[in-house]
């Protein structure tokens, strides 16, 4: 029997293969992010190139990947769980390095639309944080996913300013082009980089479980944050399918020119974010800054609406709407973790991450067709009132409890003594709900972790012989 306190020391750290796998699945998630989003600041700026080209149509290239990766990512995430986590990403990145090269020998709209739909097809984001959690501790499995989750952000932001600098060099064609060379790059790290699993096994908070949708489903809280999200990429996708026409016509800033733009946006947005996001958690306030960006980002679109078109102007309105964005990026996650019962996390977050790729679709297809109609005003003005709704929606939701998941390895119990054994993990300072499948050895936790008794908790854990 081991002391409990080297016990949390020892858990306390990440290994060395936990380590290696947390960065090498991250830069692939990153990696593969950013051969997605490299085209969303100056697409629209060359798109009528292609035959066929309308605004409609641009809108639906840049925004098709989401309606693919939406149908596709939770079946990826399941037949992986009986083919294995790397065959289904091999063949995930090599569909998404299929799709970019015919996106690059495009002649027509159509020809890109197809290949974007394909891009999305290759939908490994759920076999990926499957493969996080199967190479990953249980304690360490929150940390695992937030790395990554840190990572994609990075990866949009410095697809944000590379793409209008590769545009210059390469083109779209070469834009398309570099994305598939990524892809193969992530295809590389994965058989060279990424540990093999012990097993792959199905885990409840990382994956989706198909019978537990009617009922996360008819969580009406769970469904607000879901409507959340969708809203908050739509209004990304659609407000760029016409702010680098504005840029380029209004402003008067060449395309190749946009990096110096939006560099010094994302740098002062993570700035302004970051206090915000350490108010919400620590001063637990986070219903009345999550509704505060929500209404932020609204002023923002309002503010493109109503106002001119000179450099100042469009630049301080970037950067108050990517201080909003990205909070509310960073928040919404938190947010599902929070509100989700301890064993449905994995199903809550499944829909919700299909519900953020609906939202690029539908960003992309309204955003366009409200261009084609009603130019930029009417776009903003549309993104303007979906957030208005949000706005109201985010209102009147309950407050978050302030809890996390905790997952805790018990090994397999009689069911017979669940109960027994649930009564005593609540009982341990900090723990606020625990679920425990007996046949699964897991106890699903949601504790207090600035108050949880992690030592009386361990007494509980199988490692701690």
């Amino acid at each position: 029997m081991r002391d409990n306190t080297q016990q949390v020391g020892e858990q306390a750290s990440w290994s060395s293969l936990e380590k290696r796998a947390g960065v090498s699945l991250a830069t692939i998630y990153a990696v593969r992010m950013l051969g997605l989003f490299m085209i969303l600041p100056v697409f629209s700026l060359y798109a009528e190139q292609f035959e066929g080209s309308t605004p409609l149509l641009v809108g639906l290239a840049l925004g098709i990947y989401g309606l693919t990766q939406a149908l596709l990512q939770i079946p990826y995430g399941m037949l992986s769980d009986r083919f294995g986590r790397k065959p289904m990403i091999t063949i995930g990145l090599l569909v998404f390095a299929a799709g970019s090269l015919l996106a690059a020998d495009a002649n027509t709209i159509y020809d890109v639309i197809i290949g974007r739909a394909l891009q999305g097809s290759g939908a490994v984001a759920a076999v990926l944080m499957a493969l996080a959690a199967d190479l990953s501790r249980e304690e360490h499995r929150l940390k695992m996913m937030g790395f990554i989750g840190v990572s994609i952000g990075f990866a949009f932001a410095i697809a944000m300013i590379t793409g209008p600098i590769l545009n210059q060099i390469v083109g779209l064609s070469g834009i398309f082009i570099v994305t598939a060379i990524l892809a193969i790059f992530a295809l590389i790290i994965l058989f060279v980089w990424v540990p093999n699993p012990k097993e792959s096994i199905f885990h409840r908070d990382t994956q989706a479980n198909p019978t537990l949708f009617k009922t996360v489903l008819a969580d009406t809280q769970l469904l607000r944050l879901d409507f959340g999200i969708l809203i908050l990429h739509m209004v990304l996708m659609a407000t760029f399918v016409s702010f680098p026409l504005v840029l380029q016509n209004e402003a008067g800033l060449a395309s190749v020119d946009h990096w110096k733009l939006y560099l010094p946006v994302f740098l002062l947005s993570v700035a302004i974010m970051v206090p915000f996001i350490i108010i919400a958690e620590t001063k637990r306030r986070m219903k009345q800054v999550f509704v505060g960006a929500i209404a932020v980002l609204a002023v923002a679109e309002l503010n493109l609406f109503f106002g001119g078109g000179s450099m100042w102007h469009l630049a301080l309105t970037m950067v108050v709407f990517f201080s909003a964005f990205n909070l509310l990026e960073a928040s919404l996650p938190s947010l599902v973790s929070k509100m989700s019962p301890a064993d449905r996390k994995g199903t809550a977050m499944g829909l919700y991450s299909s519900s953020q790729f609906l939202g690029a679709f539908f960003g992309g297809v309204l955003g366009g067709l409200a261009y084609e109609f009603a130019g930029a005003q009417g776009v903003y003005l549309m993104c303007s009132f979906a957030l208005l709704v949000w706005l109201l929606l985010a209102y009147t939701m309950k407050n978050p409890r302030y809890v996390s998941t905790y997952l805790l390895k018990i090994g397999k119990i009689e069911p017979s003594k669940v109960n027994q054994m649930v009564s005593a993990l609540v009982s341990v300072q900090g723990v606020a709900e625990a679920v425990i499948q007996p046949d699964e050895g897991i106890a699903y936790l949601k504790v207090e972790l600035h108050a949880l008794d992690k030592t009386a908790l361990l007494k509980y854990s199988i490692n701690e012989t």
